[in-house]
């Protein structure tokens, strides 16, 4: 499961360089290639937020020791406030997207 998690992170990765650089291209952005890449980029990222979801919820349900589960608790809270950081930052990117998509 980690191996394919980390495909799908690395191809999202690939997806934004992408558009990057055909932002960045010379020539100017090709409109088809960034509305695809854009498209995929945000299907995949749906699909990873949905997945980790899933891992944070079974992790929450899974208690070592029936009496303390402090460190449990703790460790699902630093989760989930991170899950909350990178949905505002995958939020502001996906607004940038939207307005380069108004301005076209």
């Amino acid at each position: 499961m980690y191996l394919f998690g980390m495909k799908k992170i690395v191809r999202v990765l690939e997806l934004a360089g992408g558009v990057m650089d055909e932002l960045a291209s010379p020539t100017g952005p090709r409109k088809e290639f960034i509305n695809n890449h854009c498209s995929e980029f945000m299907h995949m990222i749906k699909g990873i937020q949905s997945t980790l979801r899933d891992e944070i919820k079974s992790a929450c349900e899974y208690r070592p020791f029936e009496k303390c589960d402090y460190s449990c608790r703790i460790s699902n809270e630093i989760c989930s406030k991170k899950l909350e950081h990178v949905l505002a930052q995958l939020d502001a990117m996906k607004q940038a997207i939207d307005q380069y998509h108004d301005a076209i």
